[in-house]
C-alpha cells in the first residue's frame, strides 16, 4: 500500500515537473536544501505543513490543490483495495435495497 507520504511526493514531483522546474529551481525559491526536496518526492521524507506550503509557493500551485490531488491518489487506492475486499468475501458487501 501506498504510504501518504509517497502520494505528496509524487504530486509534488508530477506539478514541478509539468511547471518545466528543476529540484534546483524549487530550492532556491523555497529556500529548502535540493537533497531535502528530492527525499520528500521519492517519499522517504514527510514535509511538515509550513515547508508543503513554501513548496507549493515555490511551484505557483494552491496548497489545497496539491492537497485534492494527493487526497484523490488516496481515494483512487482505497477505492482499489475495497474493490479487491468485496471481492474475496461478497457477503460482507452491502445491500440497499429500494424501499
Amino acid at each position: 500500500m501506498t504510504t501518504m507520504r509517497q502520494f505528496v511526493g509524487e504530486v509534488l514531483r508530477a506539478r514541478r515537473l509539468a511547471a518545466g522546474l528543476t529540484l534546483r529551481d524549487v530550492s532556491a525559491k523555497a529556500r529548502v536544501s535540493l537533497g531535502y526536496i528530492s527525499e520528500i518526492e521519492r517519499g522517504q521524507k514527510e514535509p511538515s505543513s509550513e515547508l508543503l506550503s513554501a513548496l507549493t509557493t515555490a511551484l505557483d500551485v494552491p496548497l489545497s490543490q496539491v492537497l485534492l490531488d494527493v487526497s484523490t491518489l488516496l481515494a483512487i487506492e482505497e477505492g482499489a483495495e475495497l474493490a479487491s475486499v468485496s471481492e474475496i468475501a461478497p457477503e460482507a458487501s452491502v445491500h440497499v435495497s429500494a424501499a
